[in-house]
């Protein structure tokens, strides 16, 4: 990425008199042409490096320049490496190396304070490579292909250009422009299945308001519910939903009122709750519910007679 490349050329110079355009081409697999830009945004940017031609010629910083650590009080040097602690923690291209010698400039010990796994507990292998390939899709502007499974059970398949991540309501979903139906789109990344980098490179979109994207995209058609759930259910409800809708009732079991899209998934969704699930309201709901359950009993009953 070019942020960290920047950075690295100008700790590489900081530690040699000189260096030519092609070395550090040839160090960072670009051209000496990306090089020369690079030195350019650097020098835009205050850094007092520049180049000279013929013999002996190369790249440096100008005599008696020093990065001071002491422009930066201890805080904002302790800042900065829990920012780009964040950014290893995600797996961003290229941060870890830029850590360290950062943590070596400002002489101070590399401890990370975060931890983070993008996949859901007991995920398989491959699921743990779905974040890396986005995220790179999403830095090199690279076109993705999958297939999708909607909340109604609608498989079909997409080719998007991603724009940005974005975790909401305790799912991980992907912003994207959707040129299947050319339009701006939000998708569940637990629902997208063969995710393939097309190779394809698109040039960015003007970004959309992806987090309000993703909750229209998920109340469009959402009904208000109300649910009670025993008192045994209180790990589930303060896992899973906002404080604004709970509601503690005197026998200390819990009314849950919010907004849901119901359909297949929001049904099977309430059959996970079991015996936890005491009331269900508006009535049609309950009626779905209730005929789920009795196609459930058919199924599993002839399964049972035939043996």
């Amino acid at each position: 990425m070019p942020i960290s490349r920047h950075f690295e050329i100008v700790y590489m110079l900081l530690h040699k008199k000189k260096i030519t355009a092609g070395e550090l081409a040839e160090h960072f697999e670009v051209s000496t042409r990306t090089i020369h830009r690079d030195i350019d945004i650097l020098s835009a940017a205050g850094i007092p490096v520049y180049s000279s031609k013929g013999k002996g010629g190369g790249i440096s910083l100008l005599d008696g320049y020093v990065f001071n650590a002491s422009l930066l009080t201890n805080r904002e040097q302790d800042d900065i490496l829990m920012a780009m602690q964040t950014l290893v923690a995600t797996e961003f291209p290229d941060t870890e190396e830029v850590l360290s010698k950062l943590a070596r400039l400002f002489k101070k010990e590399k401890s990370s304070w975060i931890e983070v796994d993008f996949s859901p507990w007991g995920s398989e292998e491959s699921y743990r490579h779905v974040f890396p390939l986005l995220r790179q899709a999403i830095a090199d502007h690279l076109s993705l292909t999958f297939r999708y499974y909607s909340a109604a059970g609608k498989q079909s398949t997409r080719i998007v250009e991603p724009v940005q991540l974005i975790f909401k309501s305790n799912a991980w979903y992907l912003a994207c422009h959707c040129l299947t139906s050319d339009d701006s789109r939000v998708f569940k990344i637990s629902r997208m299945r063969e995710i393939v980098i097309t190779g394809h490179h698109f040039k960015p979109k003007p970004p959309v308001a992806s987090i309000d994207l993703a909750e229209e995209n998920t109340v469009r058609d959402a009904v208000d519910v109300t649910l009670r759930l025993s008192v045994e259910g209180a790990y589930r409800v303060y896992d899973e939903f906002s404080p604004a809708m709970i509601t503690v009732n005197e026998d200390s079991s819990f009314t849950i009122q919010g907004a849901f899209p119901i359909g297949t998934w929001f049904i099977g969704y309430l059959l996970t709750f079991g015996t936890l699930l005491e009331e269900v309201a508006p009535e049609h709901l309950r009626a779905k519910l209730l005929a789920h359950l009795d196609v459930m009993r058919s199924k599993l009953g002839s399964g049972l007679s035939e043996r």
